[in-house]
């Protein structure tokens, strides 16, 4: 699996009753206006903080968590990263070597984390690393060993499992430490993390032959389905659905393409149904002419059912830009704004950020 596509569903991952803490680390060469090295920190779909080589601090990124940590957590934070840097900026060099390269844009990735599930108290953890956007070696968990699916990271493996100290402590963060460090931050932020903000639907459409999109966004979780009916039945045939995207304010966006005859268009048939999670009714919109807004004259909203709000008012797609992989993990949770500093303290008690003698992201890796 291509890291590029695992990075953006991993972020994007959280849905209704599971949450996430992860981590994301990135070592590149060759990218002279690109830092060599950069983290990021992630609750459920919600960027935490932020590290790179140019920097050399750890920055917080979640206003709810100001008002629950104190100045020690960061500076923690910012000692942990900066372990981290040389050792993964050597991993890269080691891995350029055993690969036959000398020159061009390379990258080494960790992603890792895990997943509490709060109905029932099931939880996970998984540590990936990538080489140059493909997979190279990720952590069986269960059988408390290393999996490596290319040649070049069997060196790694065997060193790695070898090592029983590593195992063991891998074991404990990821059953213990990770898992009560992700119980506390959904408290910290539930405001936020657990809110629910319902969809604004718009019925689009390039030209009369273009497919019909309905287009959702706005809405918060990102657990969603959107999909079309037609005579009450979901329709699978000449659909078309599109991912789920980050909007500048936290909340999200999807859309699904359904290409229908004209005169389809004003038959009564079919309808576009938008589900939250969160939310018991559905939010429907009716596939009617009047309401489809177009590139050929017509731009009115349409309505996104009995108590949905108003459509969101633009003229036309809103459309999600294509990303560098070099440049995903640092700014794909990074362009969220939050509500003032001081509505976000409100209600939180400081957090002893020493109960275990370490940060959440306190995992460190050996080299490759």
């Amino acid at each position: 699996m291509k890291w590029i596509v695992l990075l953006l569903l991993e972020i994007c991952g959280a849905y209704a009753g599971t949450h996430k803490l992860q981590y994301f680390y990135t070592a590149t060469s060759g990218t002279p206006n690109f830092p060599e090295f950069v983290t990021v920190g992630v609750v459920n779909d919600q960027q935490i903080d932020y590290y790179d080589s140019n920097i050399k601090r750890a920055v917080q990124k979640a206003q709810w968590i100001s008002g629950a940590v104190d100045a020690d957590y960061w500076n923690t934070n910012t000692q942990i990263y900066a372990g981290n840097e040389p050792s993964f900026k050597a991993s890269l060099g080691i891995l350029k070597s055993r690969f036959n390269q000398t020159e061009g844009v390379h990258t080494y990735q960790r992603m890792y984390g895990c997943e509490w599930d709060e109905e029932t108290g099931a939880t996970d953890g998984y540590d990936q690393f990538g080489y140059d956007g493909e997979d190279f070696i990720s952590l069986d968990l269960k059988n408390l060993r290393y999996i490596a699916p290319v040649q070049q990271a069997f060196i790694t493996k065997h060193k790695w499992d070898q090592n029983r100290a590593l195992l063991e402590n891998q074991k404990h963060y990821y059953t213990q430490i990770c898992i009560d460090w992700l119980k506390k931050y959904v408290d910290y932020g539930k405001s936020t993390l657990k809110r629910t903000v319902p969809p604004s639907v718009s019925l689009l459409q390039k030209s009369p032959s273009s497919p019909v999109t309905c287009h959702a966004t706005g809405f918060y979780p990102r657990s969603n389905m959107v999909f079309w009916r037609r005579d009450g039945e979901q329709v699978y045939e000449d659909v078309e659905h599109g991912e789920v995207l980050h909007n500048e304010d936290g909340t999200f966006q999807n859309s699904v393409h359904l290409t229908v005859k004209p005169e389809d268009l004003d038959s009564g048939r079919y309808e576009c149904v938008v589900q939250l999670s969160g939310v018991q009714e559905d939010f429907v919109t009716k596939l009617e002419r009047s309401v489809v807004k177009t590139n050929h004259g017509n731009t009115r909203r349409t309505n996104p059912g009995a108590d949905g709000p108003e459509g969101s008012g633009s003229s036309g797609f809103i459309i999600g830009a294509v990303v560098g992989v070099l440049l995903l993990v640092a700014i794909v949770c990074g362009v969220v704004i939050w509500k003032k500093k001081k509505d976000a303290k409100k209600g939180f008690a400081q957090a002893n950020t020493s109960d275990d003698g370490s940060n959440s992201s306190n995992n460190t890796p050996p080299k490759a």
